[in-house]
Formats: structure tokens, sequence, C-alpha cells
């Protein structure tokens, strides 16, 4: 009998840690390896994007400003020249004669006015002398004046003929691109008072860009006064526009307002008469991003690897706008939620798990 209870004491005492351990909590799940990232929202501009025009901040037409006879042109249209490049040579037989003759007249005038300077110091010193009368010394002064008089005009006039020799080399004011070409070799071009065309040029590195928008968003832009240019082909480059100005007039026909950014003049790509798309600030709000390289994409499907415990899962979702490496999740996410950040490897680790039998599967959801 007292074996029989012992027995049954056992028994009980077995069934007892039996059932403590059929309760045990079963271990917590093991992420699995992969770099993940948390989503969540971060405060971004608010934006309104509006197309606009590339235009120059310089540009010239430039006008022949001496009578002469086009002798070369070393430039085309479309072609790229540096600063102080000659555009233009013209024949300059005539400039080089006008400069010889005026040359000829300062000499002249020199010699002139040497004789009358020292006909006026040895009058002076007879006057001193009290030997002649002062209207004799007053002549002599008059004189040397006219001659000094006579050598600052043939000065001007040697310089004017300098300056129209210089005319006959058109040179480029900044380095730019030439768009136009009004002349020709061999011909005769005028100059002042009704002067020809010769050459068109653009200046390629201070660019400014003309948006026309509409009389209700003039208002918000003009307050707060950023823009960013968006570049590339779906505007993930984002540039920082220069100052910001919004005309204070209205155009009456289209009641648009025109608003000009200026560039800070670095190379961008961009060149006169483009058309590109300029983000501006109209105030601010939450978006949630993730950078644009854990994305999975299938033809215009567009995923993300969803993180919970354990598993994986493949999630499709909408997205908005570029901001540089990041891209907008319209839908599909929330905040708070974990996702792998290469795709690639969330791929693989899936791949290795459903061929080691462990029961992983893709799920798509929306």
């Amino acid at each position: 009998m007292k074996g029989f209870a012992r027995f049954a004491s056992a028994a009980g005492l077995a069934l007892l840690l039996a059932a403590c351990g059929a309760h045990q909590p079963p271990p917590a799940p093991k992420p699995p390896p992969l770099a993940t990232l948390t989503v969540q929202e971060r405060t971004m501009p608010q934006q309104q994007v509006w197309d606009g025009t590339v235009q120059a901040v310089n540009s010239a037409v430039l006008m022949a400003q001496t009578n002469a006879r086009v002798t070369e042109l070393p430039y085309d249209v479309n072609d790229v020249v540096p600063e102080g490049a000659v555009l233009v040579r013209f024949t300059d037989v005539e400039q080089k004669s006008a400069t010889r003759a005026a040359e000829a007249q300062i000499a002249s005038a020199q010699a002139t006015y040497e004789d009358a300077r020292t006909n006026y110091e040895r009058t002076a010193a007879l006057f001193a002398k009290g030997l002649l009368a002062r209207a004799t010394l007053d002549q002599a002064r008059a004189q040397r004046d006219t001659a000094l008089a006579a050598v600052n005009a043939a000065r001007a006039n040697r310089s004017q003929a300098a300056q129209q020799q210089d005319y006959t080399m058109v040179r480029a004011p900044y380095a730019g691109i030439i768009t136009q070409r009004f002349v020709q070799v061999g011909e005769a071009v005028a100059g002042p008072p009704f002067p020809q065309k010769l050459i068109a040029i653009t200046s390629l590195k201070d660019l400014r860009i003309e948006v026309k928008v509409p009389q209700g968003a003039a208002e918000a832009i003009r307050r707060f006064g950023k823009a960013e240019l968006l570049t590339g082909d779906d505007g993930a480059h984002r540039i920082p526009a220069g100052k910001v100005t919004v005309f204070p007039y209205a155009d009456p026909d289209t009641h648009t307002f025109d608003v000009r950014v200026d560039l800070s003049g670095q190379d961008i790509g961009l060149f006169p008469g483009m058309s590109v798309k300029v983000a501006f600030a109209t105030g601010s709000t939450r978006r949630l991003l993730i950078p644009a390289s854990a994305l999975w994409r299938s033809g215009e499907l567009t995923g993300v690897y969803v993180i919970r415990g354990d598993a994986v899962s493949l999630r499709m979702v909408r997205l908005g706008r570029r901001f540089g490496d990041d891209v907008e999740v319209i839908s599909g996410l929330q905040p708070g939620e974990t996702i792998a950040r290469d795709p690639v490897n969330a791929v693989g680790w899936l791949a290795g798990q459903h061929a080691g039998g462990a029961g992983a599967s893709i799920v798509k959801g929306n």
C-alpha cells in the first residue's frame, strides 16, 4: 500500500512538471539578418512646380564702329568663343593712314609749340629788364598757349584715329556662343551714326529662368522667395536657385505673373531656350520618405520589403516626388514600420529560407 502511494506521488509530480513545461512561453522570433530602417515622417517644404524657360543674363549684338570691309570671320554660328576672341576683322588701310597723319600733326604742332615757348621765355626775360612793353609779352604768351592747344588737339586726333584702328577688330566681350552672324567676308559695313549689325553673342555663364505663374500662386512665391531647379529625367536632382523675383504686375490677357529665378552661375548643363521645371516653396508639410535604393522594382510595379518579427513580406507602394536620394511614399507604408534597406539582400534571404524548408514565402500586400 505504501509502495502504491509512493508511485502515485511520483507520477503526480511528473505530470505536474510536464504541465508546467507545456505552459512555458515560446522563444521570441529571431529577426532576419538584414539591414533595416524604421520609416518616419519628416518635415519638408511644400512646393508648387511650374515650367520655365532658361535665358541668358548677358546677350549682345555687336555693331560696326567704323567704315570698312570685312576681311575675316574666324567663328561661325553655334561656335563657343572665349572672352577677348577676335570675331570680325576689317580692312585697316584708311585707319592706319589716319593714325600716321595724326602723328605727323602732333610732330608739327609740337615743333611750333617749342618755338613759341622759347620766344615767350626770351620775351619775358627782356620784359623783366624793362626793355620790352607788356603788350609784346602778352602777345608772346598768347602764341605759346595757342601752340600748346594745337598740340593737345593733335594728340586727341591721334587717340581718335587709334580708336578707329582698334575698331577694325571686333572682340568678344565675354565667353559665350555665337547665335547669329549678320555679315559675310568681303562685305562693306558702315559705322556710326547708323552702325551695321555684325555678330550676336550670348553668354553661357550667367543664366536665369523666366516662369509664368497664375495670380493665385504669386503671393505665396513672393512671401517665401525660395525655389529649386528640378533636373534629370524624373526631377530627382534638385539645385537650389538664387534670388527669386516676382514682378509687380500681371499680364492682362493671361492674368499670370512673371517670376525670375537667378542661377548662381555654376555649370549645370543648361542652355538658353531650354524648358525646365522649377519648384517654388509655398509652405511646409510632413512627408514619408525612404531611400530610393530600398525600392523593389519590376516593370511599373514598385514595392518594399516589410519586416515584422521574423517575417519578411513584399508590399506594393505608391510613390510621390523625388528629393535627392530619397523618394516620397504616398501610400502602402505607415510611420514606424520597418523595411529592408537592400531589396536584393531581402530576396536572397527569402530564397535561402525557402530552399532550407523554413516555410518562408513572399507575401505581396497593398
